[in-house]
């Protein structure tokens, strides 16, 4: 299979699929997501990846909008993603500057480092998407509080995945 038509089938056309389960489409664009924005976060650059993760995370959310039936262009996904973030406090804000912080002081060692957290935050972003938007489906809404909620167990648990997987390659 071209390279192409396996990014097709797996990400940018993954809604289409009619061989995965709605719940398993979302895990898997979840999983991509994860990885993808961990494997970014080991570049060392302090304070980039907030402007390279944050529009990998944005169009990931797209994804799971797509997915879920609800459109939205990419400009509308990296503002959600934003609104979302800022919703689940400075706390994001203080980690995105730990991470900063970290890659300067860690002289280019901070990037593997930040890997479990980036992932924590990405899964933690799509858990909240993946709800978001199926309650936008069907014109419901989610109060600030249930995303919250939502983005605090989903961070919790995205901590155990990064940690589990890093269990499985050591």
């Amino acid at each position: 299979m071209k390279i192409t038509a396996k990014i097709r089938q797996e990400i940018t056309a993954i809604e289409l699929r009619e061989d995965l389960s709605h719940a398993k489409k979302i895990s898997n664009i979840t999983h991509i997501a994860c990885a993808t924005c961990a494997g970014v976060s080991i570049q060392p650059l302090p304070f980039a990846d907030i402007l390279l993760l944050t529009p990998l995370q944005g169009y990931f959310a797209g994804r799971i909008a797509a997915i879920h039936g609800v459109p939205i262009s990419e400009n509308e996904a990296l503002d959600w993603v934003k609104e979302i973030v800022a919703l689940a406090g400075l706390g994001m804000l203080a980690q995105q500057l730990a991470l900063g912080v970290w890659k300067t002081v860690s002289f280019g060692f901070g990037g593997l480092l930040s890997i479990p957290l980036v992932y924590a935050l990405t899964y933690a972003i799509m858990k909240v998407a993946d709800v978001y938007f199926a309650h936008k489906a069907k014109n419901e809404k989610i109060s600030e509080a249930q995303i919250k909620a939502i983005w605090q167990q989903a961070f919790q648990q995205g901590q155990q995945h990064a940690k589990a997987q890093k269990k499985q390659e050591d």
